[in-house]
C-alpha cells in the first residue's frame, strides 16, 4: 500500500471538521503525521472516542491509554452564530472557514450556513468584533456523521484547490492593488519626467 493511500484511508476516519486543534492545518496533514510517527492517535477531538478507536485499529496501536482523557477532552458538536448586528463585513471569518459556510461581503453583514458548518471556531479569533458564538448542536448519529464528514471533506478540498489556483495566479500576475499602484507610479514618473523638459 502507497503512502498516500494509507494518509487517506487515515484521513476518511476523522471527522473533517479542519478544527486544528489537533496542532496540525487540517485532517489530513494530522493523518500523514501520524503514519509518519510524528504525532499519537489521540488528539482529534471532535471525533472524540470513536475517531480514536478507529484510528488505534486502523494504525494496530493500543488506543486504551487514552480513553480516559478523552472522555473529559473531547469536544461536542457544535456550529457557530454570527451576531449579526455586531457584523462589521471585514471578511476575516470567510477567510479562515475552511468549508466556505460563512456568506457574505466586504462591508456586509455575514450569516453562517448551518447546515454545513463543521463548529471548527477558527473565524472567532480572527473576528474584531467578536460577534461569533459557539453554538452545541445534537449528536448526530454514525451514518449522518459520515456523510457530514465526506461533505466537509469535499467542501475543504474545493476551497484548498481555489486558493491554490488564485495562489498561482497571483504569482503569474501581480494583484490588481499592486498593477494599480505600479500604473500611478509609472503615470507620475512620466509627468515628472514632462515637466523637467524644456
Amino acid at each position: 500500500m502507497s503512502l498516500e493511500k494509507s494518509i487517506d484511508d487515515l484521513n476518511a476516519l476523522l471527522p473533517q471538521t479542519q478544527c486544528q486543534l489537533c496542532k496540525y492545518p487540517g485532517c489530513k496533514p494530522y493523518a500523514e503525521a501520524i503514519i509518519l510517527g510524528d504525532a499519537e492517535i489521540n488528539r482529534c477531538l471532535p471525533g472524540g472516542i470513536p475517531t480514536l478507536k478507529a484510528l488505534g485499529k486502523a494504525t494496530q496501536q493500543d488506543y486504551t491509554p487514552y480513553l480516559e482523557t478523552m472522555k473529559d477532552k473531547a469536544k461536542p458538536e457544535s456550529i457557530v452564530k454570527i451576531n449579526e448586528p455586531e457584523c462589521i463585513g471585514c471578511t476575516k471569518c470567510i477567510k479562515a472557514c475552511p468549508v466556505d459556510a460563512i456568506i457574505g461581503a466586504s462591508k456586509q453583514m455575514h450569516s453562517i450556513i448551518n447546515e454545513i458548518c463543521t463548529g471548527c471556531d477558527l473565524c472567532i479569533p480572527v473576528c474584531p468584533t467578536d460577534c461569533i458564538d459557539t453554538l452545541l448542536i445534537p449528536a448526530r448519529n454514525a451514518s449522518e456523521k459520515s456523510t457530514f464528514a465526506e461533505i466537509s471533506k469535499d467542501r475543504y478540498d474545493q476551497k484548498q484547490k481555489r486558493l491554490l489556483v488564485k495562489k498561482e495566479k497571483e504569482a503569474i500576475a501581480p494583484p490588481k492593488q499592486a498593477q494599480a499602484s505600479d500604473m500611478i507610479a509609472a503615470a507620475l514618473a512620466r509627468e515628472q519626467a514632462r515637466k523637467k523638459q524644456p
